[in-house]
């Protein structure tokens, strides 16, 4: 069992940056990939980033390429989102979650979710 809890969402103008941080609990994290997704008013929660369980590759969105960047600190529990370059189409609420997986880019890959933190982006 793994629960995760996600913080840093906000409001921030266009161009800002923020970072989403999402702790894990449970000793097997390190065993976990990673993901960030988001869904918006109205749209289906779509995957924004992904992490390997060692950190060795990841996947973007083609809509976030070149502007976010995932990391994972295993010793921390932690997986993180960098989000520079933000637009007001980044708004959404974005969600951490876990993979018994290696590696997983399909939300139906994913098992545990965290309840999610809301970004807006103000043009």
């Amino acid at each position: 069992q793994v629960q995760l809890v996600e913080s840093g969402g906000g409001l921030v103008q266009a161009g800002g940056s923020l970072r989403l941080s999402c702790a894990a609990s449970g000793r097997t994290f390190s065993s976990y990939a990673m993901g960030w997704f988001r869904q918006a008013p109205g749209k289906e929660r779509e995957l924004v980033a992904a992490i390997t369980w060692s950190g060795g590759s990841t996947y973007y969105a083609d809509s976030v390429k070149g502007r976010f960047s995932i990391s994972r600190d295993n010793a921390k529990n932690t997986v993180y989102l960098q989000m520079n370059s933000l637009k007001p189409e980044d708004t959404a609420v974005y969600y951490c979650a876990a993979s018994s997986q290696k590696w997983a880019t399909s939300r139906a890959r994913y098992d545990y979710w965290g309840q999610g933190t809301q970004v807006t982006v103000s043009s």
